[in-house]
């Protein structure tokens, strides 16, 4: 099992701070968004992670360095923004053949992996595409679920004018081994247009998905000031976590101050 974390992307949204740094090196209150992205990654157990990143990639592997211990850090550069599957082709030479969590950085949410990850672990079958959904206000900037009268994923819409539903999906997936076949087949049918939701709805399609709708958990979209202050809120009052498994504020290895 390992992770890819997409740490790409203009921070257009939070100019003009993203001219001079990432927009996952932004503060919420004491440690930058990427660390909470990492903390989420680690407590589920993968100690394997390729980030992709922009011109800022330095700056980021600067911060992360090495990673922890037994862990394995690889930094991959995405020259130019030529669409999210050509992203995802430059960390595929680290991760082909693995089962993946695919997490898009500037996602932060309190909800934990640990069991879905165990689970796609251990499979021995291969078990699909695993997303995560939540109720928005406005769900036309996002992959939106549509759901038949009893309940079930039945579609996913990327940013429809016209929402089906409120339930907002995307920025953080599992999936199986399959991936990699179905997101070529995907691209040679849409090229440089391609979405995640593209995948998602060929394991859709195959019955292979499995849908958590959060309701108590936080999970927030960083990428605009209203929404990075709001999430450091949420971690100052300790309901974002950016530690690993069995470390405490202090712990030199991450780099916490006393």
């Amino acid at each position: 099992m390992k992770a890819i974390l997409v740490a790409g992307g203009e921070g257009s949204r939070l100019l003009p701070f993203t001219r001079y740094t990432h927009k996952t090196l932004l503060p919420l209150f004491e440690r930058p968004v990427i660390d909470y992205a990492l903390g989420t990654i680690r407590r589920a157990g993968i100690q394997d992670i390729t980030i992709i990143g922009n011109r800022f990639i330095g700056q980021i592997a600067k911060h992360v360095g090495t990673g922890l211990k037994d862990e394995n850090i690889h930094y991959v550069i995405e020259e130019e923004p030529r669409g999210i599957g050509h992203a995802l082709n430059l960390a595929r030479p680290h991760v082909e053949g693995a089962r993946l969590l695919i997490y898009f950085s500037d996602n932060i949410t309190s909800t934990e992996l640990v069991d879905e990850v165990k689970q796609w672990k251990e499979s021995s079958e291969a078990p699909g595409a695993f997303l995560l959904g939540r109720t928005v206000e406005v769900p036309n900037a996002f992959g939106v679920g549509k759901f038949d009268e009893v309940g079930n994923l039945v579609d996913i819409m990327e940013k429809p004018a016209n929402p089906p539903s409120n339930v907002a999906i995307g920025g953080i997936y599992l999936f199986d081994e399959n991936f990699w076949g179905l997101l070529d087949e995907e691209m040679e049918k849409v090229g440089s247009e391609f979405s995640i939701t593209d995948v998602n709805k060929r394991y859709l399609q195959m019955d292979k998905i499995t849908l958590k709708n959060l309701e108590e958990d936080v999970w927030l979209d960083c990428g605009t000031p209203d929404n990075l202050l709001e999430a450091a809120k949420y971690a100052r009052e300790g309901v974002l976590n950016p530690m690993p498994c069995n470390y405490k504020k202090g712990d030199s290895r991450i780099g916490w101050a006393e």
